[in-house]
């Protein structure tokens, strides 16, 4: 059996490899739901990226997407520093959530898993802002920031899993799919 990753996201690439899970990048390039319940977006976009990705027989394609949101809206990826600064100074001093939906196709069958990570926001300000703004991290990521990155700064605290907040819940996934570690070498 071989895992294939429906996506272009680095922290996803990373975690896999971290796991020493074997696995091919297969992109699938989807439009992308962006309003309505969060849990219920991210699990839509997992499901259409895992079914839109090339598939052959004995292979597990694992659709995954990763969200912010606030009580009024989810904060996607911001489309140019105006966006990042906007969505920053938002978050800042206010939990927000981090959803996570995942759906691993294997022939026609499906299994899917959610996961819900909070995190608070140090309060901060324009300046605060403005530096990470600059440092170009904020490109293509969920919420405008990467906690893995200059983005920790940002952050007080979080509860749940920190790794559904990098862009893998590595917990929902093995509950979903418990015999993965065994393709580890």
């Amino acid at each position: 059996m071989r895992l294939v990753l429906a996506s272009r996201s680095p922290q996803r690439k990373a975690i896999l490899e971290q796991l020493g899970v074997p696995f091919e990048v297969r992109p699938a390039d989807i439009a992308e739901a962006t309003a309505g319940d969060p849990e219920a977006v991210a699990a839509e976009n997992a499901r259409r990226k895992a079914f839109a990705a090339e598939r052959r027989a004995g292979e597990v394609v694992l659709g995954a997407d990763t969200l912010v949101a606030t009580e009024d809206r989810i904060w996607g990826k911001p489309a140019d520093e105006e966006s990042a600064r906007t969505t920053l100074l938002h978050l800042a001093g206010r939990t927000h959530e981090v959803h996570s939906g995942l759906a691993l196709v294997r022939d026609s069958d499906i299994a899917e898993a959610a996961a819900v990570t909070e995190v608070t926001f140090r309060s901060f300000g324009a300046e605060l802002a403005e530096w990470y703004v600059r440092s170009g991290e904020w490109r293509g990521r969920a919420g405008g920031y990467a906690i893995q990155g200059r983005g920790a700064a940002l952050v007080e605290r979080i509860d749940g899993d920190y790794l559904n907040v990098v862009g893998l819940p590595v917990a929902a996934l093995l509950r979903v799919w418990p015999g993965l570690l065994s393709l580890a070498s």
